[in-house]
């Protein structure tokens, strides 16, 4: 039987997996990978080199794989899928669900996403092709097609002997979707309620019909946050026309949210979650280095400016000493107020309507923080080099390097976010030139026409 294991215990599994390999123990192998559970095995593939992570995959049944590929990344999945002939690519189809089979069809090429609808019977296939008319970041592109709906004008005796002749409820099953004689959606019957309430009694006397439905087309993030706002744990998900198309369960949100945090944490130094780790070193060169490039223009930038003032700085050694101090308050300032704008947009909580209040409130809070540590940084530069003209000028430039900064890292994410760019993807190298342009040039520029 399976357990979920701690990431200590992991890392010693995926140790002993890899010896087990290296030794060519392949018993042993599948002795360890039963003690799994697919979201671990999807991980341990994801953390394996190409080579040994194929013959685990080998290893494993038609069973096992099907559920596996729905957990790996989608560059690791590709691989995987790239590895299967068409029959093998069918047989682990059968086991699925439909809107796992939709995600496998997403990463396959066309010839081979064809042959894949080709082999589902009328039902399935159908589904699978309303699933991918949707992009795969919409509530459509998640949605599983395996629910039940009842009409509202039946009683609750009706109910139960329809999901007796069913024989068996679909995964996390804990309602009913209850639909008009036009399938419009109107609400949701609980199975707790269709339980305790006598079998004479109408649906439509006992459904709930605050539970929300969700259009098609709303963004995979927005989904997770209907969800985190009702406390669901399924949803309907409906067309223009307010008709039921299928469904999304509280594990499909996990995963959304699991997928938004790597994307924000990766993002935020130009790379994708959705890499193989061990993808070849040139392909991942290749994607890292229009990111070093653009660092290296907002290097070469801030090195302009530092070049104006050289003579500034040959005459006073001191001011290359204090630079660097300046830089570095100002991209901490600047990344704190970024993170929170950044969060704020990714949750829905931050809107043109109040954007401008944020924007005022950060601002404030750079000012503040700029003349306590305008204070604190000119009292320690006085006693360092006894010189009042510095350490004025080292306070003065310190405020409006926080100030800038808090401000900076207020407008770039809206301006991005309006732009329709990712924030958290390019906000770090633009407040990184923006902090240390600003306060090289502030401090250099002020020493220049007070102390020369």
């Amino acid at each position: 039987m399976a357990i979920q294991h701690s990431v200590i215990e992991k890392s010693k599994l995926t140790e002993q997996l890899l010896k087990a390999v290296e030794n060519q123990h392949f018993e042993q192998a599948s002795e360890l990978l039963s003690l799994l559970v697919p979201e671990e095995i999807a991980e341990l593939l994801e953390s394996t080199p190409p080579k040994e992570r194929q013959i685990l995959w080998e290893s494993l049944n038609s069973e096992q794989q099907g559920e596996i590929l729905t957990h790996t990344n989608d560059e690791v999945r590709a691989t995987l899928l790239d590895s299967l002939q068409t029959h093998e690519l069918v047989k682990i189809a059968d086991d699925l669900e439909t809107d796992d089979i939709t995600d496998i069809a997403q990463s396959l090429e066309p010839s081979a996403q064809q042959a894949l609808l080709n082999s589902l019977d009328k039902i399935e296939r159908t589904a699978v092709e309303t699933a991918l008319a949707y992009p795969e970041d919409t509530a459509g592109g998640l949605m599983s097609t395996d629910f039940i709906t009842i009409r509202a004008d039946i009683t609750l005796g009706v109910v139960l002997r329809y999901l007796r002749t069913l024989g068996q409820l679909p995964d996390s099953t804990a309602e009913l979707f209850v639909r008009d004689r036009e399938d419009h959606y109107v609400g949701t019957l609980k199975l707790t309620s269709l339980l305790i309430n006598d079998e004479d009694k109408q649906v439509q006397d006992v459904l709930e019909t605050d539970t929300p439905a969700i259009q098609s087309y709303v963004s995979a993030k927005e989904v997770a946050h209907i969800f985190e706002k009702n406390d669901l744990i399924s949803a309907a998900v409906v067309n223009e026309n307010n008709q039921i198309l299928g469904r999304i369960t509280i594990d499909d949100v996990v995963d959304i949210i699991r997928e938004e945090a790597e994307h924000a944490q990766m993002a935020s130094a130009g790379l994708d979650e959705e890499d193989d780790i061990f993808a070849p070193a040139t392909r991942s060169a290749k994607r890292r280095t229009f990111w070093l490039g653009i660092n290296l223009l907002t290097a070469i930038f801030a090195s302009i400016v530092i070049g104006f003032f050289d003579a500034t700085i040959e005459k006073i050694v001191a001011l290359a000493i204090l630079m660097p101090i300046i830089a570095s308050m100002g991209g901490i300032a600047g990344t704190q107020t970024c993170t929170i704008v950044i969060r704020a947009l990714a949750t829905g909580k931050l809107a043109k309507s109040n954007s401008r209040s944020l924007l005022i409130k950060e601002t404030t809070v750079g000012l503040l923080n700029g003349l306590i540590w305008a204070l604190i940084t000119a009292t320690a530069v006085q006693f360092w080099f006894n010189d009042w003209g510095l350490s004025a000028i080292f306070g003065t430039a310190m405020m409006i390097n926080l100030v800038a900064a808090a401000f900076a890292g207020a407008m770039i994410p809206l301006i991005l976010q309006r732009m329709k760019i990712d924030p958290a993807l390019a906000s770090g190298l633009m407040l990184t030139t923006v902090t240390d342009s600003l306060g090289f040039f502030v401090f250099l520029g002020l020493a220049t026409i007070v102390l020369l």
